[in-house]
């Protein structure tokens, strides 16, 4: 495998999850200024996933055109995985956001790791390694501390809000595990447009088609919007599924814990919020689970990138 940067194999993955979790981080602070300033969550999924299909579809055009191409067996795959994984997940995380601060929607959401190693033994019948589980206690203990969760008053919490954010956990889980089903057969980054498409398909239907750009926005909701689309969706998402291809779902979504960490940086740098000795003390955890987890963690022969090459996938063929 090609090195990255000075990063092979599982190194590459955690590489590429961990740099998708920073993008994330600034996407969600970013939505939570566009729902304070009118632009409500349905206009946004709308604009977000309408906006980040065209930019992928015409940079795989011109870039990786080859890409592109699926076999029309697969369509059905794509079309419930796009409505029910990519359009489900991105309403759900950012209503919650809509309705409850975003520490605690980051938490709900970060439940995602725990459905997805339950599906790995129960379903799939996958050996998790003790590390394994190790490492997802102290990331989940660690971001429960990171975002403050000790603080929260969840009676207090929009019960819509909550619903919302477990919602997202599963519709996440769900979309790792679907991912890395469809990345044993295509790309990671045809697998990431043809989940916009239908998603924005979904989002165009259930929401009066292109009403969201019809909106007047300022210049600077704009370009917000633009970021989300590209630098919060488009770019992260498609890290994140280069991830799971290396690291398959229970590993990357271990990694990308990592959000609430980042997070917490961006608002101390540009928000001057501090953080108390028990976030830093999750902060800690969280990054120390992640580092066990990558110096433990050995080539897995059933990771998508690795089922495709054994299969004998070129790039000639579709979706590589």
């Amino acid at each position: 495998m090609k090195r990255f940067y000075g990063f092979s194999g599982p190194g590459k993955g955690y590489f590429f999850v961990t740099s998708a979790a920073l993008l994330w981080a600034v996407s969600g602070t970013a939505a939570k200024f566009l729902f304070n300033s009118g632009i409500s969550p349905f206009e946004l999924v709308q604009l977000r996933l309408t906006t980040s299909t065209a930019f992928l579809f015409f940079w795989l055009l011109i870039r990786r055109p080859k890409r592109l191409a699926i076999s029309r067996r697969d369509i059905v795959y794509f079309a419930v995985f796009g409505a029910a994984g990519m359009a489900s997940v991105q309403f759900t995380y950012l209503f919650a956001i809509s309705k409850i601060n975003v520490a605690a929607a980051i938490l709900l959401q970060y439940m995602a790791p725990v459905f997805i190693a339950f599906y790995s033994i129960l379903v799939d019948r996958e050996k998790v390694r003790p590390l394994t589980i190790l490492s997802l206690v102290g990331a989940m203990t660690g971001c429960y501390l990171v975002v403050g969760a000790y603080n929260l008053d969840i009676l207090s919490l929009n019960l819509a809000g909550i619903a919302s954010g477990i919602l997202s956990a599963i519709g996440f889980a769900w979309y790792s595990l679907q991912g890395e089903y469809g990345m044993r057969k295509y790309n990671p980054w045809t697998v990431l447009f043809y989940a916009l498409f239908f998603g924005a398909l979904v989002w165009n239907v259930l929401h009066p088609p292109f009403s969201a750009f019809r909106q007047d926005h300022s210049h600077l909701q704009w370009a917000l919007l633009f970021y989300i689309a590209v630098f919060g969706t488009v770019l992260p998402f498609g890290l994140y599924l280069e991830g799971i291809n290396l690291l398959r779902s229970t590993h990357a979504s271990i990694a990308a814990t990592l959000e609430p960490i980042a997070a917490g940086v961006i608002a101390f740098i540009f928000l001057h919020e501090t953080l108390d000795m028990l976030q830093i003390a999750g902060a800690i955890l969280v990054l120390g689970s992640i580092v066990l987890l990558q110096m433990n963690h050995r080539p897995d022969d059933n990771a998508p990138g690795t089922i495709r090459r054994h299969a004998g996938i070129r790039k000639v063929s579709p979706g590589e």
